[in-house]
């Protein structure tokens, strides 16, 4: 770079070749940083000039401009630089998708602005392949689209190399285990079907029913990978800040007794709105959230975790001791010992078993913050049940029916949230990416990670051993060919 500059500066300086640029470009991207630590700063220096002595960049400078750029650890625009730049090789998207890689090896997170430029290369080159691994990018990086990323989805699917992919038979069974395991919003198989698709733009009614198609759309949960990651990262924590038999015995008790619709956080329904004078300890209100979980499921007990410093006070009355000693006979109680935290407790219950965690607890505090975890807002989402009571009676307030994030079905259509400002789900539009007829049974609720709206948690759960079963006797293919 000094003899760059040295070289450049005088009144007799060479006119420099656009492949001597390029030589120089390839040399600050593959650099040491130890050696060169300002690599970046001096690539921009030298495309600067090179625009200004007027050679024509390559896409070999792009790239190599690119990797640069998005190594500047000192910078952080760096990444919206080199993605600026891949939106820059439309015509080259060979280049881009090198560009695209170049930086997920380097750990730089693509934005919608540059996924949306990575999309429209791939509509562009017509390559079906590129577009799906993009339109699923886009899915694990935005919840709602703008203006021009939803034009550019809406080109995609109009043109006729969208109208070409896709195949014609496909096994049902796998797509429907596919979405149970990714969480309920997609199956990642593919494209589904052949044929034109109809773009509209719709919206969606309160139960998540589309105007568009009448397809029904799920309220997507976390992954099945994500979850054993995050009970796992829960019990990991709990073990180190607890007295570790103690939470070992509760994980050892948990597998033997682990089949709950809802973990109940008792402490939390116990002491809500007791800050009055005769307040206290309700386990009057705790039973009757109990009494509403056992209504919604067909009498099945709901386990409640309680600190153990609680039930000795709460024995001394006849009546509490009753009910105390029925939940108990059971399975519905759980303690958790003297100098634990019970929050450890009821958090690795409704994560491990993945079911239904009812507590109004917006779980906040340092404990909730070690987790640290992408995916804590989505799972608190789909399982957390907040309540109150009106007249004595508990009121459950039960998650929404209907996720506003992209969705791809079991039949292969699309439904992608656009932004919407005034942040109401009922006023929002969405893109309705369908091939005609594809919607076959629009009021079925679709599936999600052990979970299916309007059936409850762990019956969900056992969805997709049960359809394997059915499965058993024959390979299941076709459009969407279900045994009925």
């Amino acid at each position: 770079m000094a003899a760059f500059d040295s070289a450049l500066s005088g009144p007799d300086a060479p006119r420099l070749l656009a492949h001597q640029y390029n030589q120089l470009f390839h040399l600050l991207a593959t650099a040491d940083a130890d050696s060169l630590p300002n690599a970046a700063a001096a690539a921009r220096r030298v495309f600067s000039h090179m625009l200004g002595s007027g050679a024509s960049p390559s896409e070999a400078t792009i790239t190599s401009l690119a990797r640069v750029t998005a190594s500047d650890a000192s910078n952080p625009a760096a990444a919206d630089e080199a993605f600026d730049l891949v939106a820059t090789m439309r015509d080259k998207p060979g280049k881009a998708y090198a560009v695209d890689a170049h930086m997920e090896a380097s750990a730089v997170a693509p934005e919608e602005p540059e996924i949306a430029a990575l999309l429209d290369v791939s509509a562009k080159a017509g390559d079906a392949d590129k577009v799906y691994e993009y339109m699923h990018k886009l899915s694990r990086t935005v919840d709602c689209v703008g203006e021009e990323t939803a034009e550019v989805l809406e080109g995609w699917f109009r043109s006729g190399k969208a109208a070409m992919a896709g195949k014609a038979e496909w096994d049902a069974c796998k797509v429907k285990d596919a979405i149970v395991a990714n969480g309920g919003g997609c199956h990642r198989l593919g494209w589904l079907g052949t044929g034109p698709w109809t773009v509209q733009r719709v919206r969606v009614g309160g139960d998540g029913q589309c105007e568009g198609c009448g397809c029904r759309l799920a309220c997507v949960d976390i992954d099945v990978e994500e979850t054993q990651r995050f009970a796992d990262s829960v019990a990991s924590l709990a073990l180190q800040r607890e007295t570790k038999i103690n939470f070992s015995q509760f994980q050892e008790w948990l597998e033997e007794h682990g089949a709950y619709e809802a973990i109940v956080d008792g402490a939390n329904i116990a002491l809500y709105q007791q800050n009055f004078a005769e307040g206290g300890f309700s386990l009057t209100q705790l039973d009757a959230v109990v009494t509403e979980l056992r209504d919604r499921y067909n009498g099945k007990w709901p386990l409640v975790v309680l600190h153990n410093k609680r039930i000795a006070k709460l024995m001394e009355n006849a009546s509490n001791r009753h009910l105390i000693e029925t939940w108990r006979a059971n399975g519905a109680l759980y303690t958790s010992p003297i100098g634990s935290n019970d929050d450890w407790y009821w958090l690795y219950a409704a994560i491990r078993l993945n079911c239904l965690l009812v507590t109004n607890d917006e779980m906040r505090d340092h404990i909730f913050e070690l987790l640290g975890s992408s995916f804590f807002p989505k799972w608190k989402q789909r399982h957390q049940v907040k309540y109150t009571f009106s007249k004595g009676k508990a009121v459950l307030m039960m998650p929404p029916p209907y996720s506003s994030e992209i969705q791809e079905s079991e039949m292969g259509s699309w439904h992608v949230p656009m932004e919407e400002k005034s942040g109401d789900d009922r006023a929002r539009i969405w893109l309705c990416i369908d091939r005609t007829g594809h919607c076959k049974h629009p009021h079925e609720a679709p599936a999600a990670n052990g979970v299916v709206q309007d059936v409850s948690p762990t019956e969900a759960s056992h969805g997709c051993e049960q359809r394997r079963a059915e499965h058993n006797g024959g390979s299941l293919t076709g459009k969407r060919k279900d045994r009925n």
